[in-house]
């Protein structure tokens, strides 16, 4: 399959797919005039990279995934390093929200201090 079709079959940009592809997360293989071509099994593979994204992994993260792309993953027994990165990565949000949170209160509270003297 090409690279539109793929990215029509997964949702994913043709320049997603070319940046799964760099990062070592999916193969293709190069058909006579150049183009990029992938097994039928690569949808599945780039579906479960495209899940582990919206929950808030990185690629470097996904990578720990690598031997588990290809199958089922929502039914599948995560491994325990699998469970480490997926709460190390929560916490690292965690944080980023509680920063950010700071930050909107502390602008909340300048505004605030404004309009009472304007």
């Amino acid at each position: 399959m090409r690279i539109g079709e793929l990215a029509k079959a997964t949702g994913a940009t043709p320049r997603a797919l070319r940046h799964y592809e760099q990062a070592g997360l999916i193969t293709s293989s190069r058909e006579h005039n150049g183009y990029r071509d992938y097994d039928e099994r690569t949808a599945v593979r780039v579906r479960n990279i495209r899940q582990l994204l919206s929950v808030g992994l990185t690629l470097d993260d996904v990578r720990c995934f690598l031997p588990c792309l290809d199958g089922d993953m929502t039914n599948a027994r995560p491994s325990q390093e699998g469970l480490g990165i997926a709460r190390d990565r929560l916490a690292v949000l965690d944080a980023r929200i509680a920063a950010q949170t700071e930050a909107r209160d502390r602008l909340a509270a300048a505004l605030s201090g404004l309009s009472t003297r304007a």
